[in-house]
């Protein structure tokens, strides 16, 4: 599965303390001030990542709609690699765990500041990154752009409408500029304590497409699309400069009092903020190398997860044109159900970060074997609902214009494939927050990530001979199923102590009555006609056989999903 990078919140960096104090004091914070905000700024993360993968959604029916499935998609979709990647690199993962540190230790030392009248160290840890920032940015974006052609060789060798595609990349190319801006000023911003404009820009970035592409998609054809992501590039550094100037403005230990807290939520600070001895700290304008090297084990989960996307469009590109089309249209849709699964881990995270942190193992793994049964209770339920009306549901959401009957066939037949993978997808991403909760992330999830890659390399360059895209996604949810199978097994080893005999057979009972939904969900498919009316009749038909076969082979958490449906009204009672 590919493309997450745009629909989910970022890989948990590694949490620092369970202790939650005001920079620079000696005093901890009132638990339940702390956990209030904690959970204000989770739901509202969470809400906002659901806003934007729904414009997301939009997008790509505007996208089918005006352009269709065929050579002129692909090319967009190959450009598009490039904002793919640098949301990793200069957004999240590698640019967010470098630069919160660095903030939050700035931040520590304006608040042990004995004068105002001092040189202000958030200031001039701007006035020392920024401008190096900007030039290195302008300059990579600028190389990105002139060597567009070979950019283009290497990503997708054997593209029909190649030089569509530099020139798509090219549009594209601004992003590895705006997307850096983006990243610095979110990563100062949720220093700060502020994720409200962090967790808004994917939303503005949609907008920006979408708007563009309503007004010049008739008069520039694809390449709209691809301004369309230069302008959201834009729209994501302005959405966030209103917050930013506003924290500037403040001085004082009040202003250092929120990221004590974000701390708790796995900013990596740790000897940087937290240990009160900030006033004392050393080299203020950047993290220590040994923090650089602590977050090298989530940069490269990250990275080589990212890098699925690349591997599948090498893989399709000498394919017929429309395959690379088919394959994005197909992960857009069966990745909704990885995103609503994934947002209660997302949530629920801190818990178990802090529950680490202070040493209550106990409850970490309560917490963590609850939450891989409820992801697995929604992934799965939407797995069974995409195979068993896979062709209904593409109808419904993309075939008018340009998307025609032969695109809904084939994007059906590549989605009901990339579904088998869901659980395996879920599964990493909420096992992979147990790894990175302790204060030393392990290198295990980037071995396992880099194992999982390498299957699906080595299965789609064998699988796509003979079943062309549907052969690429088989190998995708091999490679998935992989590494969910090898962090699960070594989890209890090496972080949260998870009943892995337990949870895998609970698992597996899950699976055995998502089996039987997906039956019931295609005999609906089946005798209906129309695809909307199949669509609506199959999710709730697929939801009740789910949740009854599930009871009633004991599949865990099915009375905490059953309890509000089977519970007595109070005027009953």
């Amino acid at each position: 599965m590919s493309d997450t990078r745009q629909s989910l919140p970022a890989v948990p960096p590694p949490v620092a303390s369970s202790e939650v104090r005001p920079v620079g004091s000696g005093r901890s914070r009132p638990p339940s001030s702390s956990g209030r905000f904690l959970a204000r700024a989770a739901f509202l993360t969470a809400a906002l990542t659901a806003a934007s993968a729904l414009l997301g959604l939009v997008r790509d029916q505007i996208i089918a709609h005006l352009y269709g499935a065929g050579p002129d998609t692909d090319a967009f979709l190959v450009a598009w690699t490039v904002p793919e990647v640098s949301s990793t690199l200069l957004i999240e993962d590698a640019m967010a765990l470098v630069l919160v540190p660095a903030f939050s230790l700035a931040l520590a030392r304006r608040a042990a500041a004995e004068s105002p009248e001092l040189p202000d160290p958030v200031r001039a840890l701007m006035r020392t990154t920024l401008p190096a920032l900007f030039l290195a940015l302008s300059a990579g974006a600028a190389l990105l752009a002139a060597t567009a052609p070979w950019v283009v060789t290497v990503l997708a060798p054997g593209l029909p409408a190649r030089q569509l595609a530099v020139s798509c990349t090219r549009l594209t190319a601004t992003c590895a500029f705006s997307f850096g801006l983006a990243g610095y000023i979110s990563a100062a911003l949720r220093a700060h304590g502020s994720f409200v404009a962090p967790a808004a820009i994917y939303g503005a970035y949609n907008i920006g497409i979408i708007a563009t592409m309503l007004s010049f998609g008739e008069r520039w054809g694809v390449r709209a699309a691809a301004a369309g992501v230069a302008v959201g590039g834009v729209l994501m550094v302005l959405a966030q400069l209103p917050a930013l100037a506003r924290r500037l403005k403040e001085r004082g230990p009040a202003a250092a009092r929120e990221p004590a807290v974000a701390r708790e939520t796995g900013d990596p600070a740790r000897g940087a903020a937290g240990d009160g001895e900030t006033g004392r700290a050393k080299g203020a304008t950047r993290p220590p190398p040994v923090a650089l090297a602590l977050l090298a084990p989530v940069i490269v989960f990250a990275l080589s997860r990212q890098s699925q996307v690349l591997i599948e469009r090498f893989l399709a590109a000498p394919l017929p044109a429309g395959a690379i089309s088919h394959l994005n249209y197909a992960q857009k849709v069966a990745q909704m159900p990885m995103v609503l699964s994934l947002m209660l881990c997302t949530v629920t995270f801190p818990v178990v970060a802090r529950a680490m942190a202070a040493g209550e193992t106990e409850v970490a793994r309560r917490r963590v074997e609850r939450d891989l049964a409820l992801a697995a209770i929604i992934v799965l339920l939407g797995a069974a609902t995409v195979v068993a009306c896979a062709p209904q549901i593409v109808h419904v959401l993309f075939q008018r214009g340009a998307f025609t009957p032969a695109d809904t066939a084939a994007t059906a037949s590549v989605m009901r494939v990339y579904a088998l993978g869901l659980l395996g997808q879920t599964l990493v991403g909420a096992l992979v927050r147990c790894y990175f909760s302790a204060a030393r992330p392990l290198w295990f999830p980037a071995l396992a990530m880099l194992a999982g890659l390498a299957v699906n390399t080595a299965g789609g360059a064998l699988l796509v001979r003979g079943w062309g895209v549907q052969g690429i996604a088989a190998a995708n949810a091999l490679g998935i199923t992989l590494t969910a199978a090898l962090l699960l097994g070594a989890v209890g080893r090496h972080s949260v102590p998870v009943r892995v005999g337990r949870t895998t057979a609970g698992l597996a009972r899950l699976a055995v009555a998502a089996a039987g939904a997906t039956c019931a969900g295609r005999l609906c498919g089946a005798l209906i006609p129309s695809p909307l009316l199949a669509v609506a009749a199959a999710c709730p038909a697929v939801a009740a056989v789910f949740l009854v076969l599930a009871h009633a082979l004991g599949a865990p958490e099915t009375d905490t999903v059953l309890r509000p449906l089977t519970r007595k009204p109070a005027h009953a009672r």
